[in-house]
């Protein structure tokens, strides 16, 4: 993977310089195409202001994303699924949220095994609640809520790449939308409104921007306990940046940093009032999931056992495993490169994907909040485009294959 630069190192751009960097990047527009402010379409002139050719490249790429799982969702269908559209996005989680948003942590009335919705965090179901009124059908708001906010992280990650290396967006954006899991930002999953928060904090961080910064990162927490792990690496980039705690009153933002935990801290107490337990949450998730500590060799070789006795779900669990593996190799390229800011978000993930369950469960699916991951392979796409054929070439026909599997019911088998 290509050296990604993060804040603080020695070889870092100083935040004025990134900042003036990609100024100069959303302002620069078509200008150094020749293109005539008079021959844009009126649309083009509304929207020149505030989207870049970059954002509005990155933008397209998400429109035509979906358009490809659409008709692919389509194909699959026949022979394997007769349910609705808006059942085929919305299944697994999707109908707990909806629970949790109707009934609230009791559930429904007829659920036996309502106890286990409080292993989903409140932030979803309760934006599902505030649009109920005007988007009664929960499963729709739920696909409305995946397309508004998948399309802020096309542009959100396209600025973040473009604040590493200008011209890197676009390739970026690509490879995160034909990665093989990202049909969970179609679906009424956490996936993407949690990146909609958690790509924009650190994008802002970047500029020097933390009061900002915390305030989506409270947000994103409120949606998943991914959240105090994008905390954790946003405390540890305004200590070691130059536009962080070393910034002439730099010390004056520290507080602001304990405010993605404000949302986190307020469900466990919640929880406490409800059950008794501060960590009712991670007892469900044992109970139901199975997600208990384990030895990461004992959760490595029970899921291989899996993917051996489980010919039905072989690929899947196989799936699971090379993402672990490639969590891990991202993980020592950070540390290579001295990427503390990178490291401090993805090795707690890496311990609770790959530690804090019996078996991999859903790292896949995990891998989407890997942003340093996809910039990589933007990056190095940039200045070796075979790279990025090479990627594709391997990560597209498994996105296509995993948005059949989950739109026609055949993701656990």
């Amino acid at each position: 993977m290509t050296e990604i630069q993060q804040a603080g190192t020695g070889r870092e751009q100083s935040a004025d310089e990134a900042s003036e960097k990609m100024a100069s990047v959303e302002t620069s527009g078509d200008a150094a195409t020749g293109e005539q402010t008079g021959t844009r379409s009126g649309w083009e002139r509304r929207a020149a202001w505030w989207l870049s050719r970059s954002d509005r490249t990155a933008l397209l790429i998400w429109f035509f994303w979906q358009v490809a799982s659409y008709i692919y969702l389509y194909l699959a269908g026949p022979g394997r699924t007769e349910d609705p559209l808006l059942d085929r996005f919305n299944r697994y989680d999707s109908y707990n949220f909806m629970d949790i948003a109707t009934y609230g942590y009791d559930g429904r009335p007829d659920d036996p095994d309502a106890a286990r919705l409080v292993a989903f965090f409140p932030g979803l179901p309760l934006l599902l609640r505030v649009l109920h009124p005007f988007i009664p059908d929960l499963r729709l708001a739920l696909v409305l809520i995946s397309l508004v906010s998948s399309a802020v992280v096309a542009v959100a990650l396209s600025r973040l790449s473009e604040s590493y290396r200008e011209g890197s967006g676009h390739w970026t954006v690509l490879a995160f939308f034909l990665s093989p899991f990202a049909v969970f930002l179609m679906a009424g999953y956490t996936e993407a409104p949690f990146l909609a928060l958690a790509i924009p904090a650190w994008l802002l961080a970047r500029r020097g921007r933390w009061e900002a910064a915390t305030v989506c990162a409270a947000f994103a927490s409120s949606i998943r306990i991914s959240g105090l792990f994008l905390a954790f690496g946003l405390l540890v980039q305004f200590l070691i940046a130059r536009n962080g705690l070393r910034a002439p009153g730099g010390w004056r933002k520290a507080p602001w940093l304990v405010l993605p935990g404000v949302p986190v801290l307020a469900y466990m107490i919640y929880l406490w009032h409800r059950t008794g337990d501060l960590m009712a949450w991670k007892a469900a998730e044992a109970q139901y999931w199975g997600r208990y500590p384990e030895a990461p060799w004992t959760v490595f070789i029970n899921t291989w056992n899996r993917s051996l006795n489980e010919p039905v779900l072989a690929t899947s669990y196989r799936e699971e495993i090379l993402s672990a593996m490639v969590l891990v190799v991202l993980i020592v390229a950070r540390l290579v490169r001295r990427n503390w800011a990178d490291v401090a978000y993805l090795a707690p993930q890496a311990v609770a994907l790959l530690a804090m369950s019996s078996f991999y469960m859903s790292v896949g699916r995990a891998s989407l909040l890997w942003w340093p991951l996809y910039i990589s392979v933007g990056v190095t796409g940039l200045r070796r485009p075979w790279v990025m054929m090479a990627y594709l070439a391997v990560a597209a026909p498994v996105w296509a294959i995993n948005v059949g599997n989950f739109t026609t019911g055949a993701w656990v088998g």
